[in-house]
């Protein structure tokens, strides 16, 4: 028993040593190590300079606007013949070259030395079709409720119909209406001759009003037209777009600032406060400024060569169509600047047209009486499109609604200021033979029909009581319609001739599936100088199609109303409000390098080059000129003396609007202008709560 005691003592004595050592083990212990031993000694006096700075330039306020400007694009006329600087594909051969002398593009010998020639190898050229629809639609109604007025208006004036009336009357003035697209070689053939017939049996008319719009045509028709027709005027220079564009001090740039050299010395001074701060009141609201932008380039030289001999009809159109319609009537406040309103600038609406034809360049042929005397030939069996579908669509809705009071402060709201914009542009090159026989018939067209729509009917009202003895500065027109359309002919032949006996014993053998037995075809004096030629033959029909339409559709009826604030009456804040400044564009541009230089048709030939352009304008009073201040004042709710309290947040369905007082509530009295509160309008034709609503909607569904 004693033994069993001492062993138990001396295993916990060892427990407790083996802790011991072990916790020797894992402790820690460094010397204290401090690096910045110097840096906490006392510091020593900082020594000062002055401060040497350079500032040339002036820091303007931050602006977030990047408005969009289209530039003017420039059209690249090329020259048909070599067009690029292409080289022309060399031949194999054992003496002598095919193609047209080194000026050309091509190499050949000073002289043929044989009339051996291995065959050489043609590609025949595929069809190239680009269709391609862009639309781009936009709805910014916006409502804006601002200044510590405790109003709501609950006037809406609906503009749909008269936006439909637009629409209406720009489809039954233009001989073109809206075509589906072309998909098959017979649809392109019936759309280029039903369009050639159409436009060749429109002729303008005397009427003044189509839809009780007032309208002005102007038709030019000729076998060549050339020149550039504004509002049907032929001018020599067309206008330049930037010329013309709304808020030109936005495109203006600013002189950069002179920099001189050397240091500058910054020297600052306290300035103690000498009383309260004048706070200058000022609204301002931009609830236009729109932009839709349509454009289209196209450069198509994807067939090209010396002569074209076609078996069937030759048919050639160029056409542009153009049409511009408004409606831009406004009713403004004469209790705004005391009635003493500046000159706004009007709506501007210009179509522009451009027909311009650009010679061969190609270089003189030898004429020592050297002729080809070998041939190669590819052939396409069927049809051969060159077709481009363009359409482009801008839809944009921008109906502001605005009640607004000066509140001691700077108030600036931007509702407007939206761009919308669509482009292609395309440059097709191709294939070049010195022959080319069509088996059927050519249809070569070139189509452009543009259109604006704008209805731009603005409302400025002030409710009873609304005085202002500031600046005040109202826009509601300066809107710009501009449509630009430019068809480029590079290198065609002024008349298509008729065909000689060689040129149809040929086309007679190729359709037969037989060699020309006659090659008198090849002593054409277009031919002269060359030793051999590439020759084309396309068993079906040669169809060139360019097809672009352009349209762009703004609702901007703006609704402004001016209150005082309920609390702290501004009469002298000044006002600044504009509703207009829109610009819609439309520009196309096409240059078509001709297939032949010299053509020839055993069939008909048609060629022809028409121009439309019309303006149509709505200009009937708006609303009848009837008093906004009268119209405002009857679709005015006054909210009450309770306007100012916190908002209850979301509410029950069957939550009565304010001004709406149940049977038994007596209705506040407005103490600024004296006029008792209104439950609803007394105007039977406003609808409540519907001012975000789209004049467009009914239009576009």
């Amino acid at each position: 028993m004693y033994s069993a005691k001492i062993t138990e003592t001396i295993a916990h004595f060892i427990g407790l040593f083996q802790l011991s050592i072990e916790d020797a083990r894992l402790r820690e212990a460094h010397e204290k190590f401090d690096p910045n031993r110097e840096i906490h000694k006392d510091p020593k006096d900082l020594e000062t300079a002055p401060v040497k700075v350079q500032a040339p330039y002036d820091l303007d306020d931050f602006n977030p606007d990047v408005p969009y400007r289209p530039l003017d694009t420039d059209i690249y006329t090329p020259v048909p013949y070599g067009y690029a600087g292409l080289p022309f594909p060399q031949y194999p051969h054992s003496e002598g070259t095919y193609g047209r002398p080194e000026a050309d593009g091509a190499v050949q010998n000073s002289s043929f030395k044989s009339t051996y020639f291995s065959t050489p190898h043609i590609n025949p050229p595929g069809s190239v079709v680009v269709y391609s629809q862009q639309t781009a639609e936009l709805s910014d109604n916006d409502y804006v409720n601002m200044g510590g007025h405790g109003l709501k208006s609950v006037l809406h004036i609906d503009s749909s119909a008269v936006m439909a009336e637009l629409i209406e009357g720009s489809l039954q003035i233009s001989p073109l209406g809206l075509e589906d697209p072309a998909g098959s070689a017979e649809t392109v053939a019936s759309l280029v001759t039903t369009t050639a017939a159409t436009l060749d049996a429109y002729s303008a008319g005397d009427e003044s009003q189509v839809g009780g719009l007032a309208a002005s045509t102007f038709v030019a028709k000729a076998a060549t037209l050339e020149g550039v027709y504004v509002n049907g005027d032929l001018v020599e220079t067309a206008p330049v777009l930037k010329d013309h564009l709304p808020n030109q001090d936005e495109t203006e740039e600013t002189p950069e600032p002179e920099l001189t050299e050397g240091p500058k010395e910054a020297s600052g001074a306290v300035a103690h406060g000498e009383g309260e701060v004048a706070i200058s009141a000022s609204v301002e609201l931009e609830a236009g400024s729109n932009t839709l932008v349509n454009e289209v380039v196209i450069t198509n030289n994807w067939l090209q060569s010396n002569v074209l001999a076609v078996a069937g009809d030759h048919v050639q159109l160029n056409a542009i169509v153009q049409t511009n319609a408004y409606y831009d009537s406004d009713l403004v406040s004469s209790a705004l600047c005391g009635g003493s309103l500046a000159a706004d600038k009007a709506t501007e609406a210009l179509n522009i047209a451009s027909f311009k034809h650009v010679a061969s360049t190609e270089t003189t042929h030898n004429e020592s009486g050297v002729f080809p005397k070998a041939w190669a030939i590819t052939e396409v069996k069927g049809d051969l499109m060159m077709v481009n579908w363009l359409q482009q669509f801008t839809f944009m809705s921008d109906n502001d609604t605005a009640i607004l009071a000066a509140s001691g402060s700077k108030l600036s709201i931007i509702a407007g200021d939206n761009t919308s914009a669509n482009q292609v542009s395309l440059l097709e090159l191709g294939f070049r033979y010195d022959l080319i026989f069509v088996g059927g018939n050519v249809f070569d067209a070139n189509i452009i029909h543009q259109t604006n729509i704008l209805l731009d009917n603005d409302f400025i009202g002030a409710v009873g009581g609304f005085q202002m003895s500031g600046n005040g500065s109202v826009s509601t027109g300066g809107n710009l319609l501009w449509n630009y359309a430019n068809i480029v002919e590079a290198g065609g032949a002024s008349a298509v001739n008729p065909m000689s006996e060689g040129y149809l014993s040929a086309l007679q053998d190729l359709a037969e599936g037989k060699d020309p037995s006659s090659k008198d075809f090849m002593h054409d004096a277009a031919f002269a100088g060359l030793l051999g030629l590439r020759v084309l033959y396309i068993s079906g029909d040669l169809l060139s199609l360019n097809y672009i339409s352009q349209t762009n559709i703004l609702g901007d009826s703006d609704q402004v109303t001016l209150a005082m604030n309920a609390l702290t009456a501004l009469p002298d804040a000044d006002w600044t409000i504009s509703t207009g400044s829109n610009a819609l564009l439309n520009y196309a541009g096409i240059v078509d390098v001709d297939t032949g230089g010299t053509i020839y048709a055993g069939g008909d030939v048609y060629s022809d080059e028409v121009l439309f352009q019309a303006e149509l304008i709505k200009d009937e009073p708006y609303l009848g000129s009837e008093d906004p201040d009268a119209l405002v004042s009857e679709a005015v709710v006054f909210l009450g003396d309770d306007m100012l309290a916190p908002d209850p947040g979301p509410q029950s369905p069957d939550h009565e609007p304010p001004g709406h007082q149940k049977n038994g509530h007596k209705n506040h009295e407005a103490k600024d202008n004296g006029h008792s509160d209104h439950g609803s309008a007394h105007n039977g034709s406003h609808s409540i709560d519907s001012a975000d609503a789209d004049p467009m909607q009914s239009v576009l569904a």
